[in-house]
């Protein structure tokens, strides 16, 4: 196993470590909030455009496996207990019902998706760009996935109606975002690895 980028800086700290760990899991957490601030709703699809995907795959490859899954479960706890860290809308209900709403199995991969980037970061995938690429695309289909079987099969247009279906899903979960969220893949990508560079720069 390879180190994380937090291992490498708990190991260069004098701070105690689980005040480090702590600190990096909370900063995140809230690195997810501000992404989900920068939001754009779209008109022909409840759930919006927003950069916290980003935010999750980046503090997975950065933290690991059970650091990025808890940064992403104080997430959601924070949004659970109402305060105003999920994208604003108008249509969206706030809170906890968030939670069972469109956008609901977006949110709830989180933790998954965080968890997947970073067993990829412990086996080196955070080094080098093309394999951040691969852990992030992967990474992000849990997202798409869970997002997509949650509004397919879960959401109902109408109170008591049936579930949209997959195809339905699919125009509304995933055809929109895609693109801009690949491109935003491959931008993003080469955060871990510039880091790494510098980090060994700093050490010599």
């Amino acid at each position: 196993m390879h180190p994380t980028f937090v291992d490498a800086l708990v190991a260069r700290r004098e701070a105690p470590q689980g005040v480090v760990r702590a600190a990096a899991v909370l900063f995140v957490a809230a690195l997810t909030a501000a992404a989900a601030q920068v939001s754009v709703p779209l008109p022909f699809t409840a759930v919006p455009l927003t950069f916290q995907p980003m935010a999750v795959l980046l503090g997975g490859l950065a933290l690991g496996p059970r650091l990025g899954l808890a940064s992403q479960v104080a997430y959601l706890t924070a949004g659970i207990a109402g305060l105003p860290v999920f994208a604003a809308s108008a249509t969206l209900a706030p809170g906890a019902l968030r939670l069972i709403g469109p956008t609901g199995g977006y949110l709830l991969s989180y933790p998954i998706a965080a968890f997947l980037v970073g067993c990829l970061a412990e086996r080196g995938f955070d080094r080098r760009y093309l394999t951040s690429v691969l852990a992030m695309l992967m990474g992000l289909l849990v997202v798409y996935g869970c997002g997509v079987a949650w509004l397919a099969y879960f959401t109902r247009p109408i109170a008591g109606g049936a579930p949209i279906g997959l195809q339905a899903a699919l125009a509304a979960g995933v055809y929109p975002f895609v693109a801009a969220d690949v491109v935003k893949l491959l931008a993003a990508a080469g955060i871990l690895p510039g880091l790494w560079t510098l980090l060994g720069r700093a050490s010599r």
